[in-house]
């Protein structure tokens, strides 16, 4: 029997900045169903980006850092005849940008000592300028993938 479709649910735009992305961001900092808090902490990391590198629209600094952290193949596992192999497969856009909200929020968190506004920023404009933990982790992903080119018949 078909599993039910997941209908998705529209996003309201951030009220700052009207942005769709810094939204879905939102939501993805949020913790225990805290978006207030959760806002609070995106428009000061927005304010701290702001100063940290120099630029009068913050936002073009946040979609840097997405696109710069966003992977274009992941390894997805599957099993063939009692073995299973990790297959490359490309991203669907969806899935990217998730990925590298993710990535960007996880690098944040793992940082030790100073407010996670501060972190946050920190990492953003890191991975706008291509480095930083984030960056690294779609490396890594890359680099998982090329390893098993050999594998990517088995993708269908």
């Amino acid at each position: 029997m078909r599993r039910k479709l997941n209908i998705k649910r529209e996003l309201r735009a951030d009220i700052n900045y009207d942005s769709l992305k810094l939204a879905k961001f939102t939501n993805y900092i949020m913790e225990s169903g805290k978006k207030n808090i959760a806002r609070k902490i995106v428009a000061d990391c927005m304010i701290a980006i702001k100063e940290k590198a120099k630029v009068e629209n913050p936002l073009e600094v946040f979609e840097a850092a997405l696109k710069n952290t966003s992977p274009a193949m992941e390894v997805r596992s599957r099993r063939v005849g009692g073995a299973n192999y990790q297959v490359p497969r490309e991203v669907r856009p969806e899935r990217k940008q998730a990925l590298s909200m993710k990535w960007i929020i996880e690098a944040a968190r793992s940082k030790k000592g100073a407010p996670i506004h501060l972190k946050l920023a920190d990492e953003i404009v890191a991975a706008s300028k291509n480095e930083g933990e984030a960056v690294k982790k779609r490396e890594n992903v890359h680099k998982m993938a090329e390893a098993n080119k050999a594998f990517a018949h088995f993708a269908w």
